[in-house]
Parts: C-alpha cells; sequence; structure tokens
C-alpha cells in the first residue's frame, strides 16, 4: 500500500513522511476516525513508508523486497492484531495468526473494508469477535526478537475498542516503553471505547471524513464513473468512501439488509402474523452483530424515507435501489410515527446488545410497526 493509494488527507500523509525522513516517529500512534476516512490504509502505507529501502520524497517507492513484501502483508517485522473468534484456537490459545490467511485475503483485496467485510470474511456467524489476552502475550513474545531485516518493527492494531480487558491491561507496558525500534499503531473507529490508559499512552491522530470532492474524483478516476453520477455518490456517502462503492451496487450484506426491511414493511402492511414471526425466526439466526448493523441499516432507510417524505431531497442518502423502494413506502413514514419508529429501533438495538432472545426481540419490533405504519 502506497500513499498514492489512499484517497484525500494530503497534509497527513505530508506529517506522516516528515516524521519518518527527520527521524522523529512516535513509538505508539492511535490512528482514529470514522469508517471508511480511510486510517487503516494510511497506517498500511505508513509502515510500508517506514521500512521502505528506497524511500522517495512522497512515497514509498513500491518496488523494493520490503515495499513488495509489506504489499502482500508478509513483510516479517509487520505484525497484525485484529478482532478474532475462537473457532481456530487451540488449547484456548486465541491468536490473530490463526487467521492470517482470511485476513490478507480480504486487505489485499479492499484496502477500505469494515467490521462487517471482517465478519463476513471469518463467517463469524453467532460470534462476536473480540483481541483476547492471548494475542497481548503473542505480541510479546514476537516483539522481544531482534528485527529480521534490520529494519522497524511495526505492529497494527485495527480496531483497539474490540481488546478484552484482560489484553490491553496486558500491553499496556509494551505501550509505554516498547523495545527499540517498534512503531504500534492503532487503528480504531471507535476510541471512546478503548480504556483511557491506552489512550494516554498514544498520540493521537485523527483521520476526518472524506470531503465530497475528494471522493467523487476517486470514483471518477478508479471507477470510470461520470462527473453528475460520482457527485451525487459522494454526497450520499457522506465522507464513508466504503459507502461510496456499496453505493455502486449495494454489497452482498445490504442487499440482504434491504431486503429484510422490504420485506418487514410489507408483511407488516398486510399484517402477516404468520410470515412475521417466520421473519423474526430468520433474522434471529444472524450473529448478534450483524443484527445490530441490520437495526442501524433500518434507522438508515427510516430516517431517509422520512426526509424524502417531507420533500427535501438534497439531504437524502440513499442508492438507486433503495430510493427506488422510498418512493412508494415514503408515505408512511412521517410526522406521526417517525419518532417512534427511531425509538423502537433503538429500544431493539439495546435488547441485542444486552443478549435478549433475538427472536422475541425482532417479533416484538415487527409487531409494533404494524401499528406504527397504518395508512
Amino acid at each position: 500500500m502506497q500513499f498514492k493509494d489512499i484517497i484525500g488527507h494530503s497534509e497527513i500523509k505530508k506529517q506522516l513522511i516528515e516524521e519518518v525522513n527527520e527521524g522523529r516517529i512516535p513509538n505508539t500512534q492511535l490512528f482514529q476516525g470514522p469508517t471508511g476516512a480511510g486510517a487503516f490504509p494510511l497506517a498500511l502505507a505508513y509502515a510500508q513508508y517506514i521500512n521502505c529501502s528506497n524511500k522517495k520524497s512522497t512515497d514509498s517507492c513500491g518496488k523494493c523486497l520490503s515495499c513488495k513484501q509489506t504489499s502482500k502483508l508478509i513483510y516479517p517485522d509487520l505484525h497484525f492484531s485484529f478482532p478474532i473468534t475462537t473457532k481456530k484456537a487451540k488449547n484456548k490459545h486465541y491468536i490473530c495468526d490463526d487467521f492470517l490467511p482470511e485476513w490478507r485475503r480480504l486487505v489485499t483485496n479492499q484496502s477500505y473494508f469494515n467490521f462487517d467485510h471482517w465478519l463476513e470474511t471469518i463467517d463469524a456467524q453467532n460470534s462476536q469477535p473480540i483481541i483476547y489476552i492471548s494475542e497481548s502475550t503473542e505480541l510479546i513474545k514476537k516483539l522481544s526478537l531482534k528485527s529480521s531485516q534490520g529494519g522497524y518493527k511495526v505492529v497494527i492494531i485495527w480496531l483497539p475498542e474490540k481488546m478484552n480487558l484482560e489484553c490491553a491491561n496486558g500491553l499496556l507496558k509494551l505501550l509505554e516503553e516498547p523495545p527499540t525500534q517498534t512503531v504500534f499503531l492503532l487503528v480504531s473507529e471507535d476510541s471512546e471505547n478503548i480504556i483511557p490508559t491506552i489512550i494516554s499512552r498514544s498520540q493521537p491522530r485523527y483521520i476526518p471524513a472524506l470531503p465530497d470532492s475528494e471522493i467523487s474524483t476517486a470514483l471518477r478516476e478508479k471507477y470510470n464513473i461520470l462527473p453528475q453520477e460520482s457527485d451525487k455518490i459522494a454526497h450520499l456517502a457522506q465522507g464513508n468512501f466504503i459507502k461510496a462503492l456499496e453505493s455502486i451496487h449495494l454489497n452482498k450484506e445490504k442487499q440482504h439488509y434491504f431486503e429484510l426491511f422490504v420485506s418487514l414493511m410489507r408483511l407488516s402492511y398486510l399484517r402477516n402474523i404468520k410470515e412475521m414471526k417466520a421473519w423474526s425466526e430468520n433474522v434471529a439466526e444472524m450473529g448478534r452483530e450483524r443484527q445490530k448493523s441490520f437495526l442501524n441499516y433500518c434507522q438508515h432507510m427510516v430516517r431517509e424515507s422520512f426526509i424524502h417524505n417531507i420533500g427535501h431531497s438534497e439531504l437524502n442518502y440513499m442508492t438507486q435501489t433503495e430510493e427506488a423502494f422510498a418512493k412508494n413506502f415514503a408515505p408512511y413514514i412521517n410526522e406521526s410515527n417517525v419518532f417512534e419508529m427511531m425509538n423502537q429501533l433503538s429500544e431493539a438495538s439495546k435488547h441485542i446488545e444486552q443478549n435478549v432472545n433475538a427472536k422475541m426481540v425482532f417479533f416484538d419490533f415487527s409487531l409494533k410497526t404494524i401499528v406504527l405504519i397504518k395508512p
């Protein structure tokens, strides 16, 4: 991954390059920003630049052995930690190396990705991936060894907010006093859920959402999208390049959420209790993280349908597929029910988080929907 492959953030790139060339690389850094802003690609390009043997003034060379190995995620002194499930565990030893093939496949195929993409890649199902204490022990062991290439050892921890407390505490001393020529790059989308002691040991780097103009330009140059359409997609994305890519075509996950939402609204309109019960059982089979994502998607569709209904199209953020459905559905979302609908979705999400029986949660919500969207 090179800096030239990353959308926008020219000032941040410049700052990262200057720090490397001036020999003042902070030991522990926290790249934090919203999903789709590019925090992870920036961290990866930075790691490649640090160990590039033929650095340019604006980027890594992309051709030396270090760059080639980093681009394939096989550079010996580049280590990754990320949320995992327990399905590959050996003697309750839950380490990220067991999932490296899946990780490499995801990252090399799409450098802009989110937690849902990772869940799908590892087929998490009902599991809730986290970073376990075994990983902190594994990192301490790896970093106790000398650099095999004579350069920096770089550790990228993706979503440190997913570390369990034991793992976070196990890494504290290592982050505070890392071995010589060792750099930790923590990449977070929810830094408020990282324990304060780790925050205090990290130099923050805020990666803001991308401007519409940057996203629009990238869509035109990388995907040959016409200017008018690329501007519209960039507006829909709200600074999230992943969302922009999904706006071109709904991805598999979002398509599934869309179909589930449409199905529920139609069944609720028809008062088909039997099918609504079957619908609830179907959704209950999804993992908890996917159920929460689906409820977030439902909130998105309710909000966008309401805005569509009151005639403020410039404020709408829907794909063409969603907008086509909203044209007929929007009249059923209005001032009399939109707030209660959003409240019920928030309540359902809270119950899922608390491990309440998912069948009951979704069936209860579907029954309430009957009343809420009545003509």
